[in-house]
C-alpha cells in the first residue's frame, strides 16, 4: 500500500470513530445541536478524504475547515446564552 492509501485508511478510521462516538454519547432525539454536529462532522470527514485523495486543493480544504470551525463556534456561543 502506498502512503496515500494509508492516509485514506487513517482518515476513514478516525471519521468512523468520530461518527460512532456521536451516536454512542448523544441523548435520545434529534435536536438542533445533534443534527448540526453530525453534519459538521460529515462535511469535515468527506472534505478530508477528498483532500487526501488529491481531488481538492489545500486552500479549499482550509476554507471548509475554517467554515466548520466558525459554525461550531456559533453553535457553542448560542448554546451558552
Amino acid at each position: 500500500m502506498t502512503t496515500n492509501d494509508w492516509l485514506t485508511v487513517g482518515i476513514s478510521l478516525f471519521g468512523i470513530a468520530a461518527l460512532l462516538g456521536i451516536f454512542v454519547t448523544k441523548t435520545p432525539g434529534w435536536g438542533k445541536y445533534t443534527t448540526s454536529l453530525l453534519l459538521l462532522t460529515l462535511v469535515l470527514f468527506v472534505t478530508a478524504l477528498f483532500f487526501a485523495a488529491g481531488k481538492i486543493e489545500g486552500g479549499v480544504f482550509a476554507n471548509v475547515a475554517f467554515a466548520v470551525a466558525g459554525f461550531a463556534g456559533g453553535l457553542i456561543t448560542s448554546k451558552i446564552e
